[in-house]
């Protein structure tokens, strides 16, 4: 099975170390990652501002990088839907498809592909899980609670609830939006940063140290709202705590 890592922008820029874990994570599970170096970006940020045209280069060429391997793997929820849902608008021949069906979120490979069902780590802390929007609606990854309750906690949770000494605490609201939302940030920056503080309150009631979420968007968002606050609780992606992360 040919695996390849595909890193988001903003991980690569701003917190490289989620790659660095990722890489760590899958290697330990026994699969051979390869880095291709022509990556860039997938396209998202011009889609997303209105300037789709702009984005089909780089869209195509994300299908020429991965194309010959069997899978795209990356930790996040947001750039994988982007490249299922959104790269319709290319003419859709075999690799482009393939690109499609094969690019994957972390936490879904690790237990849709792999079936891993426990990891080998250990994080004594009480860890609040955010599942970012598009993960969780877009990719399914998990019940979102407008449809009501159900068995499918997403595989994040079910990952995380393995790790020895981890206290995974939900809050009221679990899947509600942290208000980044990507350019929603910028055009409705007040909502926005409200949005922000509510969910990291919620955190707080329930004695989360940590928050983690597969996404770093939205950690992104929430950490500049720990800070600003200047509030004693810091943010993990979810591949940081399951390849050992300490804290």
């Amino acid at each position: 099975m040919k695996v390849a890592l595909f890193v988001p922008c903003y991980v690569d820029q701003l917190r490289p170390q989620v790659a660095r874990a990722t890489l760590e994570l899958l290697e330990r599970l026994g699969v051979a990652v390869e880095f291709p170096l022509a990556q860039t970006c997938c396209g998202q940020p011009m889609a997303n501002a209105g300037c789709e045209r702009d984005s089909l280069a780089a869209a195509r060429h994300f299908v020429e990088v991965f194309a010959g391997f069997d899978y795209a793997v990356a930790p996040s929820g947001s750039c994988v839907h982007f490249v299922r849902h959104h790269y319709d608008v290319l003419e859709q021949t075999p690799e482009v498809r393939q690109v499609r069906e094969r690019t994957v979120e972390l936490c879904d490979f690790l237990t849709s592909v792999l079936h891993v069902t426990a990891v080998d780590a250990e994080f004594p802390h009480r860890v609040g899980l955010h599942h970012g929007c598009h993960g969780l609606r877009g990719l399914g990854l998990g019940r979102a609670s407008e449809l009501g309750p159900g068995p499918d906690p997403g595989p994040a949770a079910a990952l995380l609830r393995t790790v020895r000494g981890l206290i995974l605490v939900e809050p009221e609201r679990a899947d509600e939006c942290c208000g980044f939302g990507g350019t929603f940030a910028i055009s409705e920056d007040a909502v926005s940063a409200r949005m922000g503080q509510d969910k990291v309150a919620a955190h707080q009631r329930l004695g989360a140290e940590v928050i983690a979420s597969g996404d770093v968007s939205c950690l992104l968002h929430l950490e500049g709202v720990i800070r600003r606050q200047g509030l004693a609780i810091r943010t993990l992606h979810i591949a940081e705590i399951l390849a050992g992360a300490e804290v």
